[in-house]
């Protein structure tokens, strides 16, 4: 494995480019399954439902993959900054080559106004991403942030559910958002909480602490406006309480 750590590591920028072209591929190839009919109503949910079908795919993968690699090296945990695994360098180049790649969908669709969000989230982590293969700092701090794809596949679910108009009162959605926002409070703020914790632990000897706090703290205030945004929607809205009432009382 250190031999091809090597290879890897003496050309990440083309590789990550080898892989976004990958999802490229993933990309077209997810257009030739069957949609839902509401779906393809309108050009922003046919665009919408394309991309979000790329982005499970990458967090089926990345999520579990992430895991996998603490779970092999779980010093990685807590030496962030320096340790990391061969495979571990290999997925922060996968999930790179993704997201660059779903930063030119977003581009290029047309509906940038619509994802701006989107866009600035991936462009914060592209750049920490890329400084992390080219220096090899930080490698084991991208695989955590990654433990964020375990409920990314939840919340691309949950969306897809709405593109397609399945009822919120259905027992798929009612399932769905309850292990979202489990997961969301587990692996997406712990996630993000734990590495911004450890920065500001280690800030004093760390190199360029201060862009990675910034970018963190960033990254946290979208993440909870986020949370925020997805409570009121799917728990507090009068919508939803109605909807848990009639599921209450048909069950």
């Amino acid at each position: 494995m250190e031999s091809w750590l090597m290879v890897l590591r003496q050309r990440p920028i083309l590789y990550v480019a080898v892989f976004s072209l990958v999802f490229r591929v993933i990309h077209r190839l997810l257009q030739y399954l069957p949609r839902p009919t509401a779906v393809d109503r309108h050009p922003w949910r046919t665009w919408k439902w394309k991309n979000l079908s790329v982005s499970l795919v990458h967090s089926l993968l990345t999520g579990t993959w992430a895991i996998a690699c603490v779970v092999q090296y779980p010093v990685m945990v807590h030496e962030m900054y320096s340790t990391f695994t061969p495979l571990s360098y290999l997925l922060v180049i996968v999930s790179s080559g993704y997201f660059i790649q779903d930063a030119g969908d977003i581009i290029l669709s047309g509906f940038v106004r619509e994802s701006w969000e989107f866009l600035l989230h991936h462009v914060l982590v592209i750049w920490c991403f890329m400084y992390a293969l080219l220096t090899s700092h930080y490698v084991a701090g991208a695989v955590v942030a990654l433990f964020v794809e375990v409920n990314s596949v939840f919340l691309h679910t949950r969306l897809l559910l709405k593109l397609a108009d399945v009822a919120s009162n259905s027992s798929i959605f009612v399932i769905n958002k309850l292990l979202n926002v489990v997961t969301y409070v587990t692996f997406r703020l712990g996630a993000q909480f734990f590495i911004t914790w450890y920065i500001i632990q280690n800030y004093s000897w760390l190199d360029h602490a201060l862009y990675f706090l910034v970018t963190m703290i960033l990254m946290n205030i979208m993440i909870l406006i986020y949370f925020y945004r997805l409570l009121r929607a799917d728990f507090f809205s009068k919508h939803s309480r109605q909807n848990g009432m009639h599921k209450l009382v048909k069950d």
